[in-house]
């Protein structure tokens, strides 16, 4: 089992009642559970980022080292684009 380190954070007000709030309707059985998921949450996103600009960095190395022109920066954008206006609606579908 992981081991449990407690911390003591402070929030806004409004934050702070919608943590109670998601307890009281069943959400989640405690105010901890709220802020573990909220930190997955904001782990996959920093992840999904740090991906994607890890992507942008390969292509742009592999545009630069090439001697035969690389993908259109047009391309390149619409793929970034069209990627992370998936990631956005996904989690707009998880809310």
């Amino acid at each position: 089992m992981a081991t449990i380190e407690k911390i003591s954070i402070a929030l806004p007000q409004e934050m702070a009642d919608q943590v109670r709030r998601a307890v009281e309707r069943g959400e989640y059985s405690s105010n901890s559970e709220v802020v573990r998921d909220a930190l997955r949450e904001w782990t996959l996103r920093r992840n999904l980022r740090e991906d994607g600009l890890k992507e942008l960095r390969r292509m742009w190395r592999q545009s630069v080292e090439s001697k035969v022109p690389g993908v259109p920066v047009d391309e390149v954008f619409s793929r970034l684009r069209k990627r992370y206006s998936g990631a956005k609606k996904t989690r707009r579908a998880a809310k």
